[in-house]
């Protein structure tokens, strides 16, 4: 079984979280007439794109360095 610390587990939360901004992102400016304004979705969306990416690399290579 994976050993899947804590430190893992606040990353993969955070991608998470990341993962559903950036889709509520696409689906407010999908819409025509985003809450927030064009400009702060589209930053919303540009910013948790790859810190989604990041933030589940992060994590697959803190539980490998905890596998050994």
């Amino acid at each position: 079984m994976t050993p899947i610390t804590v430190k893992s587990g606040i990353f993969l939360a955070l991608c998470c979280i990341s993962a559903i901004a950036g889709v509520g992102s696409v689906f407010e400016l999908s819409s025509g007439e985003p809450d927030l304004g064009g400009l702060t979705t589209g930053l919303i969306l540009a910013g948790s794109i790859p810190l989604t990416g990041i933030l589940f690399w992060a994590a697959v290579q803190d539980t490998r360095a905890n596998q050994k």
